[in-house]
């Protein structure tokens, strides 16, 4: 073999040597494709957003796709509730609380009433107590003066599920005053009452029980029930200085009925008088009205 053939041979067995090296390295990447590297977040999303949202309940796959929690549908708002139908009225010509349906409904019930608060406040909180114990609603008539002395006791009785009734600004006779006076001592119990814890009253009851055309027709006006008392405790004839708590049990029993309409008054001895009046009720199978569920409308 000559010489000039051997150089040839040897020529391209060093080339396929090269060519085979060069297989053997891994391609070099270009800037335009890294290696290894995390895919970039969307624009204008934080490192944190890289991680998948739970879809909410009830969305389609589309948003369990693009990691989406779609915004929950408003709950609707609730209707306000209705108010329940009175079960009983106030006899007109008597005070008495009788039922609307005899059938349907209790008979055997009295209507608790105080006047001439709000005065004390250990004084009403321990007559509140006392209904509480008995899970009795009563009414109480206040004056203007005194609540516009004391708003917090207001509030307190009203707080407490008691119901508020209007009982005139200055606790005069009415029947003797004019249609102005009137108005005023009945108007602006209602306006100070409503001020105070958002309702007026819907019950009156004028001072000493003395009324007058002018003045049903004020309270009703103002839309509330015009009425007196059926049975008196007969606590206001007694003073701090003279009274007697039992007298004042045996004043309401002499003179029980179903319906009656007691009124009493926030006195220390109508206090003292109050868990065993309460208790003699319940003992003679007696319930008390709620004020809640007395028909006010004419």
């Amino acid at each position: 073999m000559n010489k000039k053939l051997l150089c040839g041979l040897a020529a391209l067995l060093l080339m396929a040597a090269a060519a085979c090296q060069n297989e053997s390295k891994p391609p070099v990447p270009s800037a335009a494709e890294p290696t290894n590297a995390a895919p970039a977040p969307n624009a204008g999303s934080s490192a944190n957003e890289t991680k998948q949202v739970q879809p909410a309940q009830g969305n389609g796959a589309a948003d369990n796709k693009a990691g989406i929690t779609a915004a929950a549908t408003p709950a609707p708002t609730p209707a306000p509730p209705q108010q329940a139908k009175p079960l009983y009225r106030m006899n007109p010509k008597s005070y008495d609380i009788v039922p609307i349906d005899s059938a349907a409904t209790e008979k055997k019930v009295v209507l608790l009433t105080f006047d001439d608060g709000p005065k004390d406040k250990d004084m009403l909180e321990s007559m509140l107590n006392t209904l509480d114990k008995h899970h009795a609603k009563a009414i109480f008539f206040v004056n203007g003066y005194r609540a516009k002395q004391k708003p917090e006791l207001l509030k307190l009785i009203h707080d407490r599920g008691q119901t508020i009734g209007n009982h005139s600004w200055d606790h005069i006779d009415l029947k003797k005053e004019s249609k102005e006076k009137v108005n005023q001592q009945i108007g602006d119990v209602q306006q100070l009452v409503k001020d105070t814890i958002g309702t007026a009253p819907k019950f009156f009851r004028p001072p000493f029980g003395s009324g007058s055309d002018e003045v049903r027709a004020k309270a009703l006006e103002e839309q509330m029930l015009f009425m007196t008392w059926s049975n008196g405790s007969k606590d206001w004839e007694m003073t701090s200085k003279s009274n007697n708590p039992d007298k004042v049990v045996a004043n309401v029993l002499e003179q029980l009925r179903p319906g009656s309409n007691i009124l009493m008054h926030e006195l220390a001895w109508t206090d003292k008088a109050l868990d065993k009046l309460l208790t003699e009720l319940e003992q003679k199978q007696y319930g008390f009205v709620d004020p809640a569920s007395i028909e006010v409308a004419p």
